[in-house]
């Protein structure tokens, strides 16, 4: 009887707490909100329920001690593959281990394979998965299909966006090998129908009668997106001659055309990024091209993504902005993501800054070092733990008490 009233005074007390965790003296870098500083996070109910300088321990029922640690929104990634491409990943083993708690899919699915996508990814993963739809109906399946002008139909690409609108955020046009500009105009014709920004990936080789500058001011529009910004087969962002900045470029991110990292494995060249950095011309987003090559290869994780920026210049502050609240306005999901403001979703990620030295590649296997590395510690998604490098949460086992029976 006794321990029965022991168990229903401790369970009244565990119910009168507000807070369902409570991560405390981090170091918080929400550029969204403007707070850069030590502070407590607490959350309840899967949401961001505080956010204050102090806040008392007993509210909460799971403390994670975060001292020493960058506590930031949950990661942004508006260039990853999970879905159609032969390099796909799956988004649950790869993002939430660095930090990244949305990614978007840049062109997998296109719409004729959209529902399958939806259904067997986007609805099955952990992870928030959005999408960029490819103009190519088939997606991105090689070649033989992106190369298919005949399979690049705006008006059903923006009927599939209309359908899945909670989802989709813009269009992709990728991988297209045949001369002149039809892949670009009908994915760009697919966003006017649908209001959405258009990703761009395309050679600009002498061959295929495309120029950065006639892409760049002439066929884009404002908040349409050019990904792989530092590799020059894309898009010459450094002249070839002086190693200047393209005055083509500036005007373009005057009008408003975004320019993200999209690392991957064959887009980022340490003599473009370094050049360009070097002149303060920094992405506008950061983001990875994660795929089967670039993980291992290159390793274009967000968190060595950021490291990278950071070893060219770029502040840890300047590049969770580029993380976190820039890609939510680029895909138009801000504020309902890239904040930690109170009662939105709680996704964060915790992060640890070593200290050492550390190899950075790029595309073509040369490498820089450092003298710092981002490595995420912990992520939440919508308020649960989804990894836990150190353990943060977990209670040690001499004194946790008994085991329970695993399942």
């Amino acid at each position: 009887m006794k321990r029965l009233a022991a168990l229903l005074l401790a369970g009244a007390a565990l119910w009168g707490q507000p807070y369902d965790l409570l991560i405390q003296g981090g170091h918080v870098i929400d550029p969204a909100s403007g707070i850069d500083g030590v502070r407590d996070v607490a959350v309840a109910g899967g949401r961001i329920a505080r956010v204050a300088s102090s806040i008392d321990q007993t509210q909460a029922r799971k403390l994670i001690d975060a001292r020493g640690l960058y506590v930031t929104p949950g990661l942004v990634d508006i260039h990853a593959h999970v879905f159609g491409y032969s390099g796909s990943l799956l988004a649950d083993d790869t993002a939430l281990l660095t930090g990244a708690t949305t990614i978007v899919d840049a062109g997998g699915a296109g719409w004729r394979t959209f529902d399958e996508f939806r259904r067997t990814v986007i609805e099955r993963s952990r992870t928030r998965v959005l999408a960029l739809i490819n103009i190519v109906g088939w997606g991105m399946l090689g070649p033989e299909y992106e190369d298919n002008v005949d399979d690049m139909d705006p008006a059903k690409t923006a009927e599939a966006i209309r359908k899945h609108r909670d989802v989709i955020v813009g269009v992709k046009t990728a991988h297209f090998s045949g001369t002149g500009w039809t892949a670009i105009r009908r994915a760009i014709e697919a966003g006017k129908l649908a209001g959405v920004p258009v990703m761009i990936d395309d050679k600009i080789f002498t061959n295929t009668g495309r120029t950065s500058r006639e892409k760049l001011l002439d066929i884009m529009r404002p908040g349409d997106i050019q990904t792989h910004v530092f590799n020059d087969r894309q898009v010459e962002i450094i002249s070839r001659f002086d190693g200047k900045v393209q005055p083509y470029a500036l005007e373009a991110r005057g009008r408003g055309v975004i320019f993200d990292l999209g690392h991957g494995a064959g887009s980022f060249l340490w003599p473009v990024a370094t050049r360009a950095m070097a002149q303060g011309f920094y992405p506008d987003t950061i983001s990875t091209d994660l795929h089967a090559t670039s993980i291992l290869a290159t390793e274009s994780d967000m968190a060595n993504a950021i490291s990278k920026m950071m070893l060219l210049g770029m502040s840890l502050r300047e590049a969770i902005e580029r993380s976190t609240v820039r890609p939510a306005q680029v895909i138009g999901r801000y504020p309902e993501l890239g904040t930690m403001s109170e009662g939105r979703e709680a996704d964060i990620a915790l992060f640890e800054l070593r200290r050492g030295v550390f190899a950075y590649k790029d595309a073509w296997k040369k490498k820089m070092l450092g003298t710092q590395r981002l490595e995420c510690i912990m992520s939440l998604r919508a308020g649960r733990i989804a990894f836990d490098a150190k353990g943060l949460a977990f209670p040690d086992w001499r004194t946790a008490g008994a085991y329970e029976v695993l399942p």
